[in-house]
């Protein structure tokens, strides 16, 4: 990579969250047995007609507005003709030459410096359905077809060739899914399909200005997916050029079990579409009290929330940053901060201890069974000294196991703190006269002697120890000695 650079270009589909389809009504909902979310419009059987969903067009009119793209007066939908499988009419309704939106931009910040991505275009179109290949792609005897996902309403999102390293691809991708999120119109979930990416992606010599010649990747249903194929992309088409070899114009999968990309066809020549204007869909008119109408319902977006979680709470820009990564999130985090002295405490278990939690139970913001009020309340325990930090980490957990207030969790555990001083001292008699090494290990200068007594007199307390009274009295009563 010292001599060469890559030029990274994504395409990712976005699934609406509407309850119908784009031009009939039937359900978008996910799952359902094969082919039971149909009808004849969207198997396109003869002598039907589309009619458009207004919804579609307002929730692509809000990604638009959100990604700071310029929504036209005027688009109209146009046939894309081609054969496949999952295409029941043999074309799919999309949008070619007089798209929804185009030129807008998103910003990443790389090492510390913020880079901006162009938005080529924003287009509305119908989903294709889906193949159930029985076992591998590769090796498939065969494939059924389910055409649930037929006319399922997407908004494709075409960036400019901006991207140069597969990790600005990765931050690209994760900002797109957080500001889309953010809307509301779609819930983004890769691994159901409501968000998909294909990457194009060439080489060049360090210096040159025209374009290598690309290749497609797809079937990348993760963020470290998208980054892993790209950095194996990369690499062949390296190798291929110092050989002194050619790059092939194609399109190729990820394989996630090889960690390869693999070809599935040659795309040598353009593909015709054969592109004409739909015959049964009137263009679409965008007036400017329709477009500010939409952009009123538009929320606080990540980059802003994130800004104003630092002025506001006195955050750190990383930790704002984790806290804003979805809607979600934000809003658990403000809603666990309001009212409490300390909002920079409440980001630290929410970031530190709860997300781990989550992640280590596969569980998702949403799924959460700790009540944001439950960790202000746990924080209030260990503010008047009920509980210590450490009893606090083992209440939070049981919080997260149970679900329970925090404050039963301490009554039934018997976690309350000792800080009375004449039983904490009782303790730390018993220790000193228990460890005699220790006493004169640390009466010689070795200071890990004392962390080695607090540390008996914890276990004999069973953690409930008030820590800063229980080295003050340590220390006092080895000065005596």
């Amino acid at each position: 990579m010292r001599e060469y650079e890559a030029v990274i270009g994504l395409e990712v589909h976005v699934e609406l969250k509407t309850n119908t389809k784009i031009f009939c009504n039937c359900s978008t909902e996910f799952g359902g047995d094969p082919n039971s979310h149909v009808c004849p419009v969207c198997l396109g059987l003869p002598g039907v007609l589309p009619v458009l969903n207004k919804k579609v067009v307002d929730y692509a009119i809000k990604a638009a507005l959100a990604l700071n793209c310029e929504v036209a007066e005027y688009c109209k939908f146009d046939r894309k003709n081609y054969y496949y499988p999952d295409l029941p009419k043999n074309y799919q309704i999309s949008q070619y030459d007089l798209p929804l939106a185009k030129n807008g931009y998103l910003e990443i910040e790389v090492d510390g410096q913020v880079k901006r991505i162009g938005i080529t275009r924003i287009h509305m179109e119908e989903d294709a359905g889906k193949l159930v290949h029985q076992g591998n792609l590769a090796v498939t005897p065969y494939s059924l077809v389910d055409y649930n996902r037929t006319g399922v309403p997407l908004i494709e999102i075409v960036s400019a060739p901006d991207i140069r390293t597969p990790e600005e691809a990765r931050l690209y991708l994760e900002k797109l899914k957080a500001i889309i999120q953010y809307t509301g119109i779609s819930d983004c979930r890769m691994e159901e399909g409501s968000l998909r990416c294909d990457a194009n992606v060439s080489v060049r010599p360090k210096g040159q200005k025209e374009f290598g010649t690309k290749t497609e990747i797809k079937n990348m249903n993760s963020f470290k997916a998208l980054q892993k194929a790209l950095e194996y992309e990369i690499a062949r088409q390296i190798e291929i050029l110092e050989e002194g070899g050619r790059i092939i114009q194609e399109t190729r999968m990820w394989d996630e079990s090889r960690q390869v990309t693999l070809s599935m066809r040659s795309k040598e020549e353009a593909h015709d579409y054969r592109y004409f204007p739909e015959p049964d869909l009137p263009p679409v008119v965008i007036d400017r009290e329709w477009l500010e109408e939409i952009r009123a319902t538009l929320p606080e977006l990540p980059d802003a929330r994130k800004k104003r979680f630092v002025e506001q709470y006195g955050l750190t820009p990383y930790d704002a940053h984790v806290l804003t990564l979805t809607r979600e999130l934000a809003d658990y985090y403000e809603e666990a901060a309001k009212g409490y002295s300390n909002p920079k405490a409440v980001a630290n278990w929410v970031i530190n201890e709860l997300l781990r939690l989550l992640n280590a139970a596969g569980k998702e913001i949403t799924e959460c069974p700790i009540k944001p009020e439950q960790i202000t309340r746990m924080l209030e325990l260990l503010d008047n000294g009920t509980i210590s930090g450490k009893i606090a980490k083992t209440v939070f957990e049981e919080m997260f196991s149970t679900g329970k207030d925090p404050e039963v969790i301490v009554k039934e555990k018997g976690l309350v703190q000792i800080t009375d001083l004449g039983e904490l001292e009782a303790v730390v008699d018993k220790v000193i006269a228990a460890n005699p090494k220790a006493v004169e290990d640390y009466k010689n200068g070795k200071e890990k002697a004392l962390g080695f007594l607090v540390g008996q007199i914890m276990k004999e307390t069973r953690g409930r120890a008030n820590p800063e009274a229980v080295n003050q009295l340590l220390r006092d009563k080895l000065a005596k000695l």
